[in-house]
Formats: structure tokens, C-alpha cells, sequence
């Protein structure tokens, strides 16, 4: 029986499958920019020796015009470092607003409520004569009793 990476391999290296391996490249192209450019990224492709970059918001697109250099200079430092990518070769690239989101996922901040164990032991005198003050406090103990 054959193995899950050579089947996978050999289906890569089909010519209908040929988009997929280009996909890697995008994905990985994509990788070698900071976090703020990714997250302004919908997606890219080359063609006719063009970089298409999709941005998820228009007013990114004033601010990736002015790295259109740098975009161009990490493609090619791609195409020279991975075998794989060495096909994906640029000389200009465009800009255009694109209606998808960006690829990067937003991370999800979890709750930051600490938890730990109840340290008071609720043992404490009230020693006030006002009723309402003494009902809070007795609220307060009853609380801590039961968190132990």
C-alpha cells in the first residue's frame, strides 16, 4: 500500500493539478510579509509576468503602492530560494480593492477573567448599627462561603 505523501505528491505533479502547486507559492509569498501587509492581502496570482494583489480594504491600496518594491523583491527572492516557486517571476505589479476578506483570520482574544481558589474564609464582625450596611456585609460572607 502506498504512502499519503507520495499519493499526494503524485497528484500534485499532475498537470490538472497544476493551480495547486501554485497556491503553495501564494500562501507561502504571502508568509514573507509582516502581519499588517497580510492582513491587507486577499489573495494574489502572477500572470503575463504580472503580480495581481487583491487588497481586503480600499485604503490599503495607497499604502501597499509605495511597496510595490519590496512585494517584487520578496517574489523574487522566493522563486530563488524555493524550487517549487521558481515559475512565479514578476516585473510589475497591480493593485486592485477586492470584495473578499483578508486570508489572515482574525485571532480570537480569549476571556482574561482569572481564576483562582477564594482566600478569605468570610470569618469577619459586623459592627455597625445600620441595618442596611449590616445585610451587605452578611450578603458579602454568604458569598465568600460559598465560592469555598
Amino acid at each position: 500500500m502506498k504512502q499519503a505523501n507520495i499519493i499526494l505528491s503524485h497528484i500534485q505533479s499532475l498537470p490538472q493539478f497544476k493551480l495547486l502547486k501554485s497556491h503553495y507559492c501564494y500562501q507561502k509569498f504571502i508568509s514573507l510579509l509582516n502581519l499588517r501587509f497580510q492582513k491587507a492581502i486577499a489573495f494574489v496570482y502572477v500572470k503575463d509576468e504580472t503580480l495581481f494583489v487583491a487588497l481586503s480594504h480600499p485604503g490599503f491600496k495607497m499604502e501597499m503602492n509605495y511597496q510595490k518594491e519590496l512585494l517584487l523583491s520578496l517574489l523574487d527572492i522566493l522563486t530563488k530560494q524555493d524550487k517549487k516557486c521558481q515559475r512565479l517571476k514578476a516585473k510589475k505589479v497591480v493593485l486592485f480593492n477586492s470584495k473578499h476578506i483578508s486570508i489572515i483570520k482574525e485571532k480570537k482574544i480569549e476571556s482574561t477573567v482569572p481564576y483562582y481558589q477564594e482566600m478569605a474564609l468570610g470569618e469577619f464582625t459586623v459592627e455597625s448599627d445600620d441595618e442596611e450596611i449590616k445585610k451587605a456585609f452578611e450578603a458579602v460572607r454568604d458569598s465568600i462561603e460559598k465560592l469555598r
